[in-house]
């Protein structure tokens, strides 16, 4: 739940990093891109794309979607039958911002294991594979979600995610990595996107999100998979024609916004250091690694929403989960005097309200 109406003007809009508008220079390379029909596979930047994004996740080949929920279905989809289930944090974005669309779409159910932070180990998935019985759910994917939305941006560590891929197919199983904020990961962890998705039947990135694109992300798999996925694409409404003028949005953004997301991590670590405490609020996760924060308001005498309210009247935006809890999302949009001026405008909130309590 966010505050605030489609047509209000933020100033500065901390909700999520989905808020980024395309750049001058984005804008330019879209506007200037070779086009063709996707379907029929003539569409030159969109080829470049995937041909691209293939390579940087370690894959064989990609298919550009105009979304990340569209990746994860599709996955799920050629990876499960119906009846099957998916191992995942309890906290994942699969499970709860997706509408349930593992079930409506694939007929298969997930297996969540609870988890804070969104990371869960090696013994807990073992824990959660099904022994095959006639009459229980076939255990037919893991899961795992880089970084983990929900858990505050935290980067599983790619040892565990080897782990996990492995433990995976010893299993019988296929391992699925949503990737909406990997570049995030990738670049906390110093480690390419490649080590991370290593071993993984499936993969994606989210081109929407710090990476500044407009729409759009690119799946990617083996060969065989990805020619599945492609009966998907068609069948969900996600084919395209000139696709290229998107795609060149994602080249642009892979070329100029990748690296730059270290600055989104040092902000949103920066916003953190300046309110935790204010009032008695708490920043979970103790540790910001990424550019994801929440707020822990019950030790507060103000609720989320009127935090919400207080702050829209300057122009500032943040997102509100429950009455006791607030999600911060730094971006490139949002720049380091912009933080700081959210960051004070909260922390002024929030004392003015313990003092009244």
């Amino acid at each position: 739940m966010t505050q605030g109406t489609a047509t209000k003007s933020w100033a500065i809009d901390l909700v999520s990093d989905t808020s980024t508008r395309p750049s001058a220079g984005m804008l330019a390379a879209m506007g200037a891109a070779e086009v063709g029909d996707e379907q029929r596979g003539e569409d030159p930047t969109t080829l470049a794309l995937c041909a691209r994004v293939a390579q940087m996740l370690g894959m064989d080949d990609a298919l550009f979607l105009p979304s990340g929920t569209m990746c994860n279905q599709i996955a799920y989809l050629v990876h499960c039958r119906p009846g099957d289930e998916i191992i995942v944090a309890a906290n994942a974005h699969v499970f709860g911002s997706e509408g349930a669309g593992a079930s409506a779409l694939a007929g298969a159910q997930f297996r969540p294991v609870a988890t804070p932070d969104g990371i869960f180990g090696v013994e807990e998935a073992r824990a959660a594979i099904r022994a095959p019985r006639h009459r229980s759910p076939r255990s037919r994917v893991i899961s795992v979600e880089q970084t983990a939305n929900r858990g505050g941006g935290s980067v599983w560590p790619t040892a565990t995610l080897a782990e996990m891929a492995r433990l995976a197919h010893a299993s019988g199983l296929a391992a699925h990595m949503d990737g909406a904020r990997l570049p995030n990961a990738a670049v906390a962890s110093g480690a390419p996107m490649a080590d991370h998705t290593r071993g993984y039947d499936s993969a994606w990135i989210d081109l929407s999100k710090g990476l500044g694109c407009p729409v759009g992300a690119v799946l990617a798999g083996t060969k065989e998979f990805i020619e599945e996925a492609w009966y998907w694409k068609h069948r969900l409404g996600g084919a395209m024609r000139q696709s290229g003028y998107l795609a060149a949005a994602g080249l642009y953004a892979l070329d100029h916004n990748l690296e730059r997301l270290a600055e989104d991590h040092a902000n949103a670590r920066l916003f953190a250091r300046k309110v935790d405490g204010a009032g008695g609020v708490k920043v979970f996760p103790a540790e910001v690694t990424t550019n994801i924060l929440f707020l822990d308001l019950s030790g507060c005498g103000i609720e989320a929403g009127g935090i919400a309210a207080a702050l829209a009247e300057q122009g500032i935006r943040l997102g509100v989960e429950s009455p006791t809890r607030m999600r911060v999302v730094t971006h490139l949009d949002v720049g380091t005097a912009q933080v700081e001026e959210a960051a004070a405008q909260l922390v002024r909130i929030l004392e003015q309200a313990a003092r009244a309590a």
